[in-house]
């Protein structure tokens, strides 16, 4: 049985179009992918991501054990930062990747992807043995929306009353001091402006009522994957997984390898003195044929590689796909070849960003 978020019974009233994600049974649209994408990046979307999972670890040494399974560095962080980056495997394998919120000194709160919750935290858990802290599953208690598009700001000021022009992309602030405290960053998921609103069930379900009756287009899980798939980033179980480390993804930026120790560093370190032996690579076809995860690239014949997202992209009507393949195709410019269907569609090697982001810097 499908978990449900708190906000369930609203996406039913709405006439969503549910599918299973995650564990839970999530709006994939409302009314059409192509209308949500667009109002995303034309106006504004609110999307209901409370499925995803939080972790709170505080303690003595929670600075230190955070650093210990987090490849980004937050030792110089100010509060009030939030930090991109991932858990890794000793073979540099990923655990996931995840949002890192730094409450106080020894406060912080990690936000992990909902089809990982009872993997990561038995892994938190575990790698927290020795360490001076306390970790503890908060994911059932908060609800979470993602208010996103160039519109964003004006929308969370004016609907919600929120203060959020001070807010630096990647910097968050504490709302109040309820049992579970409402947290509002500016983070996302898709290139676009926007926020990121935490909280406990009541406070997100109020905060969606009111962005509904304002006339904020309610979004799914099939933009949010368009979306973000355009700007490149990544999604777990696609473009980084156990066998995928954040150096063949491309994401060696958020790899911090001049920290003192994490989990993963020397086989990150030597993936990168070394090279990989795959790498995940943008592709942008000839035709109008549809790349789907999991087709074969081929090259020269022979099969080099498999799609590990692919679309008629929605912003820039082209089909494009991102790749997992053998490093000899991954240059820059190398034609290549997708099956679909059992044809073959000729396709370039491009930047994985087929679209530019819009964040405010």
């Amino acid at each position: 049985m499908d978990k449900i978020t708190c906000l369930h019974d609203r996406h039913v009233a709405l006439g969503a179009n549910m599918v299973p994600f995650g564990g839970f049974d999530m709006p994939l649209y409302y009314s059409d992918i192509t209308t949500e994408h667009n109002a995303v990046r034309q106006k504004v979307g609110v999307f209901d991501v409370s499925h995803m999972g939080e972790v709170s670890v505080t303690g003595e040494e929670a600075e230190r054990y955070v650093q210990h399974i987090f490849t980004n560095d937050i030792k110089s962080a100010t509060i009030g930062s939030v930090f991109y980056g991932m858990m890794l495997y000793p073979n540099g394998g990923t655990v996931d990747d995840l949002l890192v919120y730094k409450n106080g000194e020894q406060d912080f709160l990690l936000v992990i992807n909902a089809a990982n919750i009872d993997k990561d935290y038995a892994w938190i858990e575990e790698q927290a043995k020795g360490f001076n802290v306390t970790t503890k599953n908060l994911s059932e208690s908060y609800g979470q929306l993602a208010i996103q598009g160039p519109e964003a700001e004006e929308i969370v000021g004016s609907v919600l009353g929120l203060e959020c022009k001070d807010l630096a992309f990647y910097t968050f602030k504490t709302l109040d001091n309820n049992e579970v405290p409402a947290i509002l960053s500016r983070t996302g998921y898709t290139g676009e402006d926007g926020f990121e609103l935490y909280g406990n069930h009541d406070f997100i379900i109020e905060c969606w009522d009111k962005l509904i009756a304002a006339g904020v287009q309610p979004c799914g899980l099939g933009c949010r994957d368009t979306l973000r798939f355009e700007v490149g980033l990544p999604l777990y179980g696609d473009e980084l997984s156990p066998e995928i480390s954040p150096v063949m993804s491309g994401l060696s930026m958020f790899v911090k390898l001049d920290k003192e120790e994490f989990i993963g560093k020397e086989a990150c370190a030597k993936q990168k003195a070394e090279g990989v032996e795959k790498k995940v690579v943008g592709i942008e076809l000839a035709s109008r044929a549809i790349p789907r995860h999991g087709y074969e690239v081929e090259k020269d014949g022979k099969v080099v590689g498999e799609i590990t997202t692919g679309y008629r992209s929605i912003s820039t009507g082209k089909s494009i796909c991102m790749a997992l393949v053998d490093i000899s195709a991954a240059k820059l410019g190398t034609e290549l070849q997708v099956k679909i269907h059992n044809r073959l569609h000729n396709g370039t090697v491009v930047k994985k960003r087929f679209y530019q982001k819009s964040y405010k810097k």
